[in-house]
């Protein structure tokens, strides 16, 4: 399995930004889908994000459609989740995952039940 590490979470005010990373490590991502997820105290974990193998196709939750912008760069192995407009219930945190499970694979999966490599999570806290 591929290795997972985020990291640029932190506590902003609302209507800041921030961006989170997802590198890799131990194996290639340029072949799996990756996807980003929350999980806010006392809620289940949600779907944020995803992105194809090849960057050509993207899903967004409706809930951050328009401020969030997922993207990659199968160079650094690495993906990101830019954050704009943060709003207090985008508080959580924040996973990314890969769908090892399935290489060039041209639509990736919204479900968490997809994806079989995680991080350890980022905590993104925004403050009203």
């Amino acid at each position: 399995q591929v290795r997972l590490v985020e990291s640029g979470g932190g506590l902003v005010q609302a209507g800041d930004s921030l961006r989170l990373s997802c590198v890799a490590s131990g194996r290639t991502l340029y072949y799996y889908a990756v996807g980003w997820f929350r999980q806010a105290p006392g809620k289940e974990r949600e779907f944020v994000a995803t992105i194809s193998w090849s960057a050509g196709i993207t899903y967004y939750a409706d809930s951050v459609k328009g401020r969030f912008t997922i993207s990659r760069d199968n160079a650094k192995n690495t993906v990101y989740l830019q954050m704009n407009s943060l709003k207090p219930e985008d508080t959580a945190v924040y996973f990314c995952a890969a769908d090892t499970s399935k290489t060039y694979s041209p639509y990736p999966a919204k479900s968490f039940v997809e994806y079989d490599s995680w991080g350890q999570g980022t905590q993104v806290t925004v403050s009203s």
